[in-house]
């Protein structure tokens, strides 16, 4: 098999495609070749996707830069790394909560103005006065997603003595063992806004679903001095709506994982930081390796974990004696039956068949 890697991949994870089977190009390199693809926040284009593609694997939670919607066109299964990143996504948001309650980042840059003017000995005490915060401890925190991250978040955020507030419609039993359980309440948005000192964003960028998630009304709902701690998408944010906080006298800061647009850049209550959330050395190499897993596991026996766009499905290991061939149908009836008869045509025999659906297509595996 050839892995086609695009953007810089972790050594470590790559190593993961251990023996003879597999062959890695470079991320320079554009084989005409490859029957999978790594990349991290590359846009992926229609030019980057051989026709011999099989599976497309995004070291990272969001798949927003991979046109799922034409892969799943094209038959193409999209995987993810939920929970690779969350450690490393977590520890910045508690730097966010720092920055957000503390004058650290404004009394940084005011102490390398003092220095190079030559008066920071002299001014210290004076000028630390323009710089006074407040404590996390009994305030309360609003998490908005209860993924891996956001379940992180909010048990770290009780560990500081804080309250938390969590809100996650599509929350799954699996994550929802995940909680802190009695320690946090659970809210609507409008009952979270209202209530949240801070309110930490980390629900999927999902178009037409969650554009502006954070909207003008509920923006209009939070406290007069809250914070926003955003790690999750930009587009998350209605930032028109926040200017206007703003120009209108409202405090709290918002500090956010990516650029901000004109209405918001330059303010004294924005902080725009480059997209550092998983750029840890140990989260690259944790996606990696587990991006390299599901793509091992999907070419040599057909299972579907972490995808995106596909049904999920366990497979045991393939016999040598055995064919296994798999085949993306749309899913409406008749489709399977049609697909039967056409081994049943060339006079092949049926071990044992799996049928799996997921919104507009369905995953067939046959055994021969």
């Amino acid at each position: 098999f050839v892995i086609k890697t695009i953007n810089k991949i972790s050594p470590a994870g790559l190593a993961r495609f251990g023996g003879d089977k597999y062959t890695i190009t470079p991320s320079e390199e554009n084989p005409e070749i490859a029957h999978a693809i790594m990349l991290r926040s590359h846009k992926m284009q229609d030019s980057d996707v051989p026709l011999t593609t099989r599976a497309i694997a995004r070291c990272g939670a969001g798949t927003n830069n991979c046109n799922v919607p034409r892969m799943t066109e094209l038959g193409v299964p999209v995987f993810n790394t939920p929970g690779a990143n969350a450690n490393a996504v977590k520890e910045l948001v508690l730097c966010g909560l720092f920055m957000a309650s503390r004058g650290v980042y404004e009394g940084a840059a005011h102490m390398k103005q003092l220095h190079e003017e030559g008066t920071a000995h002299e001014r210290i005490e004076k000028d630390k006065a323009l710089f006074g915060g407040r404590e996390l401890e009994g305030k309360t925190l609003g998490v908005v997603g209860l993924g891996a991250i956001g379940a992180a978040v909010a048990h770290s955020a009780i560990a500081l003595g804080m309250d938390v507030v969590g809100y996650d419609p599509a929350l799954s039993v699996e994550g929802a063992l995940r909680l802190p359980g009695s320690d946090m309440a659970m809210a609507d948005l409008e009952e979270l806004c209202s209530k949240a000192d801070y309110v930490s964003l980390h629900a999927p960028y999902i178009k037409d679903v969650t554009h502006h998630l954070l909207s003008a009304e509920l923006i209009g709902k939070l406290k007069p001095d809250a914070s926003i701690l955003n790690f999750a998408r930009g587009e998350l944010v209605d930032e028109a709506a926040l200017a206007a906080r703003y120009d209108a006298g409202g405090g709290g800061r918002y500090i956010c994982d990516f650029a901000v647009g004109p209405e918001l850049w330059p303010r004294p209550n924005v902080v725009s930081i480059p997209h550092l959330g998983a750029s840890t050395e140990e989260a690259e190499e944790n996606a990696a390796a587990m991006a390299a897993d599901t793509i091992q596991l999907f070419l040599e026996t057909g299972t579907i974990r972490d995808s995106v766009n596909f049904p999920a499905c366990a497979l045991p290991p393939r016999m040598e004696s055995v064919n296994r061939v798999c085949v993306v149908t749309e899913n409406k009836p008749g489709m399977l039956g049609e697909l039967m008869s056409v081994f049943g045509e060339g006079g092949l025999n049926i071990l044992q068949q799996v049928n799996m659906s997921r919104g507009d297509i369905a995953y067939n595996v046959i055994d021969l």
